[in-house]
């Protein structure tokens, strides 16, 4: 497998540039995705395509997201013969309609990238109110924010982003990748993602009055849900959903915070 050869370009801090290089990571990402010709990919900063070169030549089609200009030229020279088969939207992967895309692309999307690290938790959280029109999604990340998205109930990681998650989707922690496969190493060590979004286990009547509630929640998350939750609901609404009102926001599952939400619905409809 050929891989883009380095380039002179340089990484931009306000974007959160870290380029990867290691082809030993890269494979490891490909064979974790798994593409197969029917799939229809989208990757998010392809930068200077280390990881669009080798995904490319295994599929017909394949759309990136690049808010970046300057790396376009990079981009597409690295490409070579397989450019025709290359889509590039030039736009802030925050402000892309993927379920718009995944309707132009005929079919949910399969989502790939080395997401800046700047917008990483922002970006899961849009890429979430698009979930219908996502088959999964593969990611770098900064280790902490993939411990965070992976954490279990009591555990130092748990807090938003991981019930947000847990609501919608599962998520693997796939493997490590230290700050040595970058071009510049970043300063915090990465890893690699999946995350597959599926059905809610439990009743998800208003997924904006779910949000709601965790982040209010997890906004003093050392007080008791009593305190944190007072603005929302009393202690009896709580027990009625079956938590006890002394208990802290990350100790309660993802199910439990279903539970509040039809009790905060409930109530603001009486």
């Amino acid at each position: 497998m050929s891989y883009p050869k380095p380039s002179k370009h340089q990484a931009k801090k306000h974007f959160g540039q870290h380029f990867l290089r290691d082809a030993n990571v890269i494979d490891r990402i490909l064979r974790a995705v798994d593409p197969l010709p029917e799939d229809r990919f989208v990757e998010i900063g392809p930068g200077l395509g280390a990881l669009t070169v080798p995904l490319i030549a295994r599929i017909p089609q394949l759309t990136v997201v690049e808010l970046d200009r300057d790396v376009l030229p990079h981009l597409k020279n690295a490409c070579g013969p397989q450019l025709p088969k290359l889509t590039v939207v030039e736009a802030d992967a925050l402000s892309v309609d993927y379920s718009a895309l995944a309707a132009s692309l005929g079919g949910k999307l399969r989502l790939v990238g080395n997401l800046p690290y700047n917008i990483s938790t922002a970006l899961l959280f849009h890429l979430l109110d698009h979930a219908d029109a996502v088959q999964d999604m593969h990611f770098m990340l900064q280790k902490e924010v993939v411990d965070r998205m992976c954490a279990a109930p009591d555990d130092n990681h748990y807090g938003r982003l991981t019930v947000t998650l847990a609501a919608r989707s599962d998520c693997q922690n796939l493997f490590p990748v230290g700050p040595e496969s970058f071009d510049p190493p970043p300063k915090v060590d990465s890893a690699i993602v999946r995350v597959t979004p599926r059905a809610a286990r439990f009743a998800m009547p208003d997924h904006a009055a779910f949000d709601r509630l965790v982040t209010t929640a997890f906004a003093q998350r050392r007080k008791t849900l009593s305190n944190a939750l007072k603005t929302l609901l009393d202690a009896d609404a709580i027990r009625a959903a079956g938590v006890d009102p002394q208990a802290r926001a990350e100790t309660l599952s993802a199910e439990a915070f279903g539970r509040l939400t039809e009790q905060m619905l409930a109530r603001n409809a009486v």
